[in-house]
């Protein structure tokens, strides 16, 4: 994942408290970019279309609203969740966890801390992802087909709050959420829904993630630690080495 870096990683280490935290998937706990190439690579060929226009304009898209722009006949979700499913199948070993995710959500699954993931990608792709890795599950997934509108639309972030408020109890208008993402829409999604932003510079470049709003931005899930979080309390985070200017 190319990025280009301005500024320094220097921040000094900081204490947060939120009501829940809501991760985008890919490109913020995996890097499946190889895979998605190779997918759709093969499904350029077969709509006729130059897989690098799909690729400039697909991450952080549902492939729902891609293929729409294509071939509106494979824009169900049917075979969406048909060619995502298999991807992993296919693709297994062209993707990798990201730096530090695989710690992160190992404490938080087994603190039972309120998180979720919310992703442009479907309940296979997601759950695929997360066999073929080995990875934490969470106990709330938002995806693609729970929502009428992708990113950067906030009706997925909301959600996610939504599912968490319901199974913890802090108040459903809660804005203090914390998104973790790497893609500009994202950010925008979470920004629009009133919560905190952390992005990474995992697949965009900094100025990309400062246009997009990001309250801070840090290289990647090795700067977040979880502290604690206790029924009916707080979910503490350390972040350390974030973006100074």
């Amino acid at each position: 994942m190319a990025t280009t870096t301005h500024g320094s990683y220097t921040g000094s280490s900081q204490i947060h408290s939120f009501d829940g935290l809501l991760f985008d998937f890919d490109g913020t706990i995996i890097d499946s970019t190889d895979a998605i190439v190779k997918h759709w690579q093969e499904l350029g060929k077969e709509l006729g279309v130059d897989p690098e226009a799909i690729l400039a304009t697909s991450h952080g898209r549902r492939s729902i609203d891609t293929l729409a722009l294509y071939d509106k006949t494979k824009a169900n979700w049917k075979y969406v969740s048909a060619i995502e499913g298999a991807l992993p199948r296919k693709y297994g070993k062209d993707a990798t966890e990201l730096p530090g995710a695989r710690d992160l959500l190992n404490q938080l699954v087994e603190a039972n801390a309120p998180w979720a993931v919310v992703t442009s990608g479907t309940r296979a792709l997601v759950t695929g992802w997360l066999e073929v890795l080995k990875l934490g599950h969470p106990k709330h997934l938002v995806v693609a087909e729970d929502v009428e509108q992708g990113k950067p639309d906030p009706q997925c972030y909301q959600l996610g709050r939504s599912k968490l408020s319901e199974d913890v109890g802090f108040p459903s208008d809660s804005t203090n959420m914390l998104v973790v993402e790497d893609a500009p829409s994202g950010i925008k999604a979470g920004k629009a829904a009133g919560f905190k932003v952390l992005a990474l510079e995992t697949t965009h470049t900094i100025q990309q993630l400062k246009d997009a709003g990001a309250d801070w931005i840090v290289k990647d899930l090795r700067s977040v630690q979880f502290k604690s979080w206790s029924q009916r309390g707080k979910v503490e985070i350390e972040v350390r080495d974030t973006l100074q200017s």
